[in-house]
């Protein structure tokens, strides 16, 4: 722990505790309640709308880079404003920023509902992104002020767990709501959703500000950081259109590149730092960071294909691919508290190290999956994966929160929740870049192997744009039956070559999480934060 930092400890006083509070606003338990309600939302739209992104590509008639930017836009949004937010947090109050957050988000999501083109529900998207932004790190900031020190841990165990939780259901309650009602139902629940949330937090929280609220905000370093992420997320977006090689993917990875080394550089002389570089002196906070941007870079680029590979592939209902998701889900749900109970007793190094190492066993078998697998094996690897991953989101808020300078409560939320959001935007958009180079590579040849009618350009490129998505087009009329299913199994058998090809890279980069936690270990500012009520 840095001498600043010591400093600032001892400095700290310990907020009241709880015993010392009347009624219900302040109560921690009753903050933890109400926060949790406003994360909940946020957390559930990570994942339910991976269910819905099929209904969602069919319905608006959406190519898979739209469907993809239905998910980057939304993640980008939060990774680039996360920090931000944190800061404003400091400033001006986390209550604040937490009300403006509940009520912005669940706008949001009702303009996503009433919008009819794709280009309206990326806009809204990146608009609910931006919200959600406010959201989060307001959330830990208010847990960092209002619980007492030998409590904190609990308290970030069991907001992780409802993260956990919420990111797992996903796709139960998105595939209900798609079947059931249709894709806009899933951005309408979030409307009472956040009423509640709204209401919770007008009656329960507390405004708290740190003693030492900074004066300015660092606005150069906010739009360098965006730049910076903007032009990384577009040129692997882009890339499988352009070409790895083309000069404007490199012209936007150099850009990207120049924009982060001004970014570092601008920070160390900024009065105000957007993001104060002297907290990653601290190696376990630097490991925590890495080790939740690799976790997400698995998860949520892993995920983004199942949910076709389970609708499309094996044409399964959206409820039946979430009820088959369901053995990811209950890992989560169960192992979520669990993971908080056994990583504040022992601390978190061998949890992390542990389920990074399960996590990176359930990619590498998801690879294996082809389009015939049955559920009893599909089963395994999803829970294997939810084992894995919940450690992982409750430690790693730990370690990061908990080692962070106590003045800067809401940055190190908003440092947290950017670097799992930036690693599920980095996840999409390159394992979807994989998926869809190997897709166009080895589809071609399979649809020559089985002997099938040759296709000009402009149907070999349909195909191509159906076949990344495992969508098997239908056969002319009179098409032999044997012939048509040689079609379907050309498409689908492409789809999971790239699926697999994916995963294992994701396995990969579970298996380089797993030594990055070894850098891990508890929070060292165990004093009480900074702040007055």
């Amino acid at each position: 722990m840095s001498a600043e930092t010591t400093s600032v400890a001892a400095a700290a006083p310990e907020p009241p505790p709880a015993e010392t509070r009347r009624g219900l606003r302040g109560h921690p338990w009753l903050t933890l309640f109400a926060v949790a309600i406003g994360v909940m939302m946020v957390a559930l739209d990570g994942t339910i709308v991976a269910v819905a992104n099929p209904a969602i590509q069919r319905d608006l008639q959406a190519s898979l880079a739209d469907v993809q930017w239905i998910t980057n836009g939304y993640l980008l949004a939060l990774a680039v404003a996360l920090i931000t937010a944190g800061k404003v947090g400091d400033r001006f109050g986390h209550r604040q920023t937490f009300l403006v957050g509940v009520v912005g988000f669940a706008a949001a999501s009702a303009a996503i509902g009433l919008s009819g083109s794709v280009p309206l529900v990326i806009g809204f998207r990146v608009l609910q992104g931006l919200f959600g932004a406010f959201l989060m790190p307001a959330a830990l900031g208010l847990l960092r002020a209002t619980f007492p020190a030998s409590k904190l841990n609990m308290a970030i165990g069991i907001w992780g767990a409802v993260i956990g939780a919420s990111t797992a259901g996903g796709p139960i309650v998105g595939g209900l709501l798609v079947e059931h009602v249709s894709w806009q139902s899933v951005f309408f629940i979030n409307v009472p959703v956040g009423l509640v949330a709204l209401v919770l937090g007008l009656v329960i929280l507390v405004d708290h500000r740190p003693a030492t609220a900074p004066k300015s905000f660092d606005v150069p370093g906010v739009l360098l950081l965006s730049s910076a992420m903007f032009c990384l997320i577009w040129a692997l977006i882009k890339a499988p259109e352009w070409g790895w090689g083309d000069l404007q993917t490199l012209a936007f990875l150099a850009v990207s590149l120049l924009c982060f080394g001004l970014f570092v550089a601008w920070e160390t002389k900024a009065r105000e730092p957007l993001l104060p570089l002297t907290m990653f002196r601290s190696v376990p906070l630097s490991a925590g960071t890495v080790l939740m941007v690799l976790m997400a870079f698995g998860f949520m680029g892993g995920i983004f294909f199942v949910t076709f590979y389970l609708q499309n592939v094996h044409g399964m209902s959206p409820v039946d691919s979430g009820l088959h998701l369901l053995p990811l889900t209950a890992m989560m749900i169960v192992s979520s508290p669990l993971a908080g109970a056994v990583i504040t007793r022992i601390g978190p190094r061998v949890p992390l190290v542990t389920a990074m190492l399960l996590a990176a066993i359930a990619m590498f078998g998801m690879a294996s999956l082809e389009p015939g697998t049955g559920t009893l094996e599909m089963s395994v690897w999803f829970a294997l994966l939810g084992l894995g991953l919940a450690p992982v989101m409750v430690g790693a808020t730990e370690v990061i929160v908990g080692n962070a300078p106590l003045q800067h409560a809401g940055v190190a939320g908003g440092l947290q929740q950017a670097a799992m959001q930036v690693g599920g935007s980095l996840g999409t958009a390159v394992l979807g870049a994989v998926m869809a180079s190997r897709v166009n590579s080895v589809l071609p040849e399979k649809w020559n192997g089985a002997q099938l009618p040759p296709l000009d350009g402009e149907q070999a490129e349909a195909l191509s744009n159906a076949a990344e998505v495992g969508i098997a087009p239908p056969a002319p009329q009179g098409t032999p039956d044997e012939v048509a299913q040689a079609m379907t199994d050309a498409v689908h058998s492409s789809f999971v070559s790239g699926m697999g090809l994916a995963f294992t890279i994701a396995g990969v980069v579970a298996l380089l999480a797993a030594g990055v936690a070894l850098f891990t270990k508890p929070g060292q500012n165990d004093a009480g934060p900074a702040v007055h009520v």
